[in-house]
Formats: structure tokens, C-alpha cells, sequence
């Protein structure tokens, strides 16, 4: 089968190679899926999953990406609750070989089921960043009807869905970004926007929750602004900032199949837009994740016409 490797950690994008490469078979409780369409995320290449294994051994040359929509083709020992032929979607482990390929196997609880109104590309841009908002805001932030959220990168693949779920949920939402930004963010539901690179963040007031995807001097700023009792929720690592009378909280999304299919229900009742920017086939992923232009939205790599 076909699939985009990396080995060398130090090249970057620049080192990802269309190669061939052994199809999967499918262990205990896995399935393999024939991959339709597939999702990416450019900091993978500094996640430490992608270069070694739960032991710290190094695992390259490893398979990029683990967003996938396709379709079941086998089932392994003891495999429960999907079936060969069925469409799904999902999120892959961080550790294993990934979904930038033409198939990919991996525990069948990371899988839910895709409907069939729903197209391969919109499930392949779901997974990580409806999980990661859903997650954010309901497990983490406990998100209320009534409050306020400053989503930052609003106009991006996770902040869009965050002002979704959050205007959805009946809070109030502040988003942020670049000036280009703003009518994007608004679109998908943010309320206001703050201009990150002309407006002064420290206008808005307090707030009850931060959702961060930027940290850094964005992140400090940002937690002065929560009011007692607020979150902070962090997508980009352990921070040892911390409201004065709040809390931070960073996590790693996990796969969920019950969130899953909140999530796309969500999409096809019209409540949820997926924000998908970039769409390539597997052949010319490589020079899309080299291009030098400023790309907002879900990057989907379609592995099937």
C-alpha cells in the first residue's frame, strides 16, 4: 500500500516520504480500515509518539496522521461492536502507524460509525478537533449555559468548532486571531472577535473560561482574565500559568466513540460546520504539508477518488 513516512526527526515537513509499504494485519480487538479520507496536524512531527514507542525505542520509519473516515475490511480476535463493510471515523492511537495510508489498523473502540450522509472528508475532519473541543469545553471547562469563552484561533480547525459548541451550549463567545481572521470567526459563531495583533486583549473583561491553543505570552495574559472560579484550558502542553482564582487544566484528547457521534450528529442536523481548508489526494500530500502559505482550516487528504 501506499503511505507518507517520516524517519528524520531534525527535517521537518520536508522529510516526509510517499512510500510503499506493507499492508496491516489486525491484532486483538483491532480492526483494519480502508482508509477513504484522512486527516493531519503539522505538530505531530513534534510529538515524541510520532518518532518512538510507549518504551521510548524508536519506531520510525513511522506512518503520519490519525484521523481517518473509510471503511471496515477486517476484524481482528475478539472484535466487537463494528462490522466488515461499515463506514466509520475516528482517531487513531498516537503510537502506532497512522492514517496517512491506503489502510490502517487500530483498536476498534477508537472507531464510531459514520452515516451515510455524511461524506468521507467531512469524518476525516472531525476527529481531533470536535474531540479536542468537546473535551475542552464539557470535561474539562464544565462549560454552563450563561457564561463567557475567549476561544483563541477561532478562525482554525479547533477554535472554530469550540465558538460552535460553545454558542450552541448557550455561552458567550470571544474569539481571537489575526485581523484576516475576523468575518471566519464570526461565521462560526463567535460573538466578537479580538484582533490578537492590533486590539488589546485586555479589553474585554473577565471571562469564565479560556480555551487556549496559542501559549505563550497569549496564554499569561489570558489567564489574568478569568474570573473566580474559572478554567483555563490548555491544548498546547503542562504550563505552570495559573488564574488567581482559577484553575489550569492542559490534556491530550482521547478518542471517545459516545462524543464521536455526538459530534457528527451535530453535523448532520445542521447545528455543527466542519472548518476544512486544504483538501489533497495522497500523491500530492507531500508538497501540500511543503507549501510555504499560511493554511486556516482542517488539512483532509483524500485517500479515495
Amino acid at each position: 500500500m501506499k503511505a507518507i513516512v517520516v524517519g528524520d526527526q531534525t527535517a521537518g515537513t520536508a522529510g516526509m516520504k510517499l512510500v510503499e509499504r506493507p499492508e496491516p494485519q489486525a491484532a486483538i480487538n483491532d480492526v483494519v480500515v480502508q482508509v477513504h479520507a484522512a486527516g493531519f496536524v503539522n505538530t505531530e512531527l513534534e510529538w515524541p509518539s510520532t518518532w518512538a514507542d510507549r518504551g521510548f525505542r524508536d519506531r520510525t520509519p513511522s506512518i503520519l496522521g490519525h484521523e481517518l473516515a473509510g471503511v471496515v475490511t477486517a476484524l481482528g480476535y475478539g472484535t466487537t461492536g463494528l462490522s466488515i463493510g461499515q463506514r466509520v471515523f475516528g482517531l487513531s492511537d498516537w503510537h502506532r502507524d497512522g492514517t496517512l495510508a491506503e489502510y490502517v489498523a487500530m483498536e476498534a473502540r477508537n472507531l464510531a460509525p459514520l452515516p451515510g450522509d455524511v461524506d468521507f472528508t467531512v469524518g476525516a475532519s472531525l476527529p481531533i478537533s470536535g474531540l479536542t473541543a468537546w473535551q475542552g469545553l464539557f470535561q474539562h471547562g464544565r462549560l454552563q449555559a450563561g457564561q463567557s469563552v475567549l476561544a483563541h484561533g477561532a478562525a482554525g480547525a479547533v477554535g472554530s468548532i469550540v465558538a460552535q459548541l460553545a454558542r450552541e451550549a448557550g455561552a458567550y463567545v470571544i474569539g481571537t486571531g489575526r485581523a484576516a481572521d475576523r468575518q471566519k470567526a464570526l461565521d462560526f459563531g463567535a460573538h466578537e472577535f479580538v484582533d490578537l495583533g492590533n486590539d488589546s486583549l485586555e479589553d474585554i473583561g473577565g471571562v469564565d473560561l479560556v480555551f487556549d491553543v496559542i501559549g505563550g505570552g497569549v496564554q499569561k495574559r489570558s489567564a489574568a482574565l478569568i474570573r473566580a472560579g474559572g478554567t483555563l484550558v490548555t491544548v498546547v502542553g503542562p504550563t505552570d500559568v495559573r488564574p488567581s482564582e482559577g484553575l489550569t487544566i492542559d490534556f491530550v484528547v482521547e478518542s471517545d466513540r459516545a462524543q464521536l457521534g455526538e459530534i457528527v450528529q451535530r453535523v448532520r442536523d445542521g447545528r455543527l460546520r466542519t472548518n476544512i481548508g486544504k483538501v489533497s489526494s495522497l500523491d500530492d500530500a507531500v508538497a501540500i504539508f511543503n507549501a510555504s502559505e499560511r493554511r486556516t482550516g482542517k488539512t483532509v487528504i483524500r485517500i479515495r477518488p
